[in-house]
């Protein structure tokens, strides 16, 4: 059954104020799993130390692409101590997708490195993967038709999906298969035509449908994530995020809470 996990990136500033404490809280809330986009200053026992405790699940860690390729085996190292087994490559900038073969290519390299060592390399969306094209289509379709999904999963961003004007739960099946994890969020767009991120259920992503699909085609994580915390404190946000989905599972969602 399809586990709920937080992006810990929604709470940074919690967590560097009051790392262990912010964990505890997260916790607490009802998620089961954290994907950790950098570690605090904490060392790998540490932080599996906080996850004993806790029970949380390390679920995915976001890592930089020039990390990864330059210390992809300490990033491993790391890893396998806390019980992670997914890399995501967060995102790619305007100079590193130039062109974007390049790009694809060196991606196809580390996966075949992280594949050498049981684990697994993902890629996460933003909007302009969508926008911006190559070889005739979408650029993120490009790098996962280039690359199989024995070296590539993907962690599908649906709400920068919509953003980009297109449907999210066709996406979900299209990568049904090499999809574990899926980054549900919600947006609204504001009146300069930017998006901006609220908490699950007060914006215009139909999350629900989203949620049947990613369940649907066996993903192993739903990941809240709230890129910017504007209307409510962080800790609030993913507490009221938490209400959506336990409504969602009170109406029938198969989701683990």
């Amino acid at each position: 059954m399809t586990k709920i996990g937080l992006q810990l990136y929604t709470v940074r500033e919690a967590l560097e104020q009051d790392f262990e404490g912010t964990i505890r809280k997260v916790a607490e809330l009802g998620y089961h799993g954290v994907e950790f986009a950098g570690y605090y200053g904490r060392t790998a026992e540490q932080v599996k130390e906080l996850l004993a405790e806790t029970g949380l699940e390390a679920l995915g860690s976001h890592i930089g692409y020039e990390r990864l390729k330059q210390s992809l085996s300490d990033e491993v190292a790391f890893n396998q101590i806390i019980g992670n087994k997914y890399l995501i490559i967060p995102y790619l900038s305007e100079d590193q997708r130039k062109g974007w073969q390049g790009a694809i290519d060196g991606i196809r390299s580390l996966g075949v490195k992280a594949a050498e060592e049981d684990m697994v390399l993902l890629y996460h969306n933003h909007d302009f993967e969508l926008s911006e094209e190559y070889e005739g289509q979408p650029a993120l379709d490009a790098m996962f038709s280039q690359v199989p999904a024995s070296l590539l999963q993907a962690e599908l961003d649906t709400c920068w999906v919509h953003f980009a004007g297109y449907d999210p739960v066709e996406y979900i099946l299209k990568y049904t298969g090499r999809l574990p994890l899926v980054h549900l969020k919600d947006m609204v767009t504001k009146a300069d035509g930017s998006a901006e991120t609220v908490e699950l259920g007060q914006g215009e992503v139909d999350l629900k449908a989203i949620a049947d699909a990613a369940v649907a085609s066996g993903a192993e994580w739903l990941v809240v994530e709230q890129d910017e915390c504007l209307r409510n404190d962080p800790l609030k946000c993913i507490g009221i995020s938490m209400e959506w989905i336990k409504n969602y599972q009170r109406q029938g969602g198969q989701i683990h809470v």
